[in-house]
């Protein structure tokens, strides 16, 4: 009988590192509006391999769907990312070992990818449904999703997913590389340990970008939209 229990990180940024902020830029947070129509919600790797094994993945659910349907709903784009099945390679071998080598090779599964993603998300006609071959989803030559953001204009990219100090933090490292801005979700990522979590959402906040919880980023959504 598969695992139902959830949880939700015990997230937290040190106050000396908003006061630090809000003492070099003049305010706590580095963007304090966004755009709907130019800003993604980019879920990472929300796949069973990673998810029926982790309470605080599924613990995130509802929060990735709140923001998916809202940010849709509000003309942005939502953008699910899946681990692509990739080649066996001496240094993953060596590194990992072989048998978790070739378990974490295949832990996008197979078949088509809406049936790839973890049950209980709905997906809207419009959204992005791609795979990566990385840990980031905006490393260069590993994943369509930086082009297809491009088409659309978007300059806002909001992280979501799991786990969030190796693909998460990956893929919000890269897109501020790449000139996105960044905005990390701290209660729908999701890691193993509150620890791992919280030094993660320390270095984004620190370097990359803003960490705000679900609450926040739908009401900066909806502040755009009553503007």
């Amino acid at each position: 009988m598969p695992d139902t229990e959830t949880r939700i990180h015990a997230w937290r940024i040190d106050d000396r590192e908003y006061q630090r902020q809000k003492e070099r830029r003049g305010r706590r947070f580095a963007y304090t509006s966004l755009e709907p129509a130019r800003t993604a919600l980019v879920v990472i790797d929300m796949v069973p391999f990673f998810v029926d094994a982790n309470p605080y993945a599924r613990g995130i659910v509802p929060n990735i769907q709140r923001l998916a349907d809202r940010l849709r709903s509000a003309g942005g784009t939502v953008a699910w990312v899946l681990p692509a099945r990739t080649e066996r390679t001496e240094v993953g071998d060596e590194f990992h070992g072989p048998e978790a080598a070739e378990m974490f090779r295949n832990s996008g599964g197979t078949g088509p990818l809406p049936d790839r993603l973890w049950r209980g998300f709905t997906l809207g006609a419009d959204d992005l449904l791609e795979e990566k071959s990385a840990p980031s989803a905006f490393f260069p030559g590993r994943c369509p999703l930086p082009e297809l953001l491009r088409e659309r204009g978007v300059n806002t990219v909001l992280i979501t997913g799991t786990v969030t100090n190796v693909c998460c933090e990956s893929s919000a490292r890269d897109a501020w590389t790449l000139g996105y801005r960044v905005i990390m979700v701290a209660d729908a990522n999701a890691t193993g340990r509150d620890q791992d979590h919280n030094a993660t959402l320390h270095t984004i906040y620190r370097s990359f970008g803003d960490v705000r919880p679900t609450a926040d980023v739908l009401a900066l959504i909806d502040d755009r939209l009553t503007a």
